[in-house]
């Protein structure tokens, strides 16, 4: 049976190519449900609508959270409400940033 913390420790792997941080450090990710212990459910956003690189960052969550063992079906939604500000970052990654 796959766990919440299987898919983010999953998704810490996953980094924004443009800040070089994980997704989740990033706080893109909105809401993770397993569901039955194999249906994998993401909301998640980028840092902006026009990111250059969405189909790259999503493709990557998509395939590294189904390569999980036990994890049959994965399902992402893509949303930008609301939207994605600096706030939503982990303080470490803050912190590496600047801010």
């Amino acid at each position: 049976m796959v766990t919440e913390e299987d898919v983010r420790r999953v998704l810490k792997t996953v980094v924004d190519p443009e800040f070089g941080l994980s997704v989740i450090d990033l706080g893109l990710i909105y809401e993770l449900k397993v569901i039955e212990g194999n249906k994998i459910y993401i909301k998640m956003t980028l840092t902006t609508p026009m990111c250059p690189l969405a189909n790259v960052i999503v493709a990557d969550v998509y395939q590294k959270v189904k390569e999980i063992p036990g994890v049959d079906d994965v399902d992402i939604e893509l949303t930008f409400d609301p939207p994605w500000t600096p706030d939503r970052m982990t303080p470490e990654a803050r912190k590496l940033l600047g801010l």
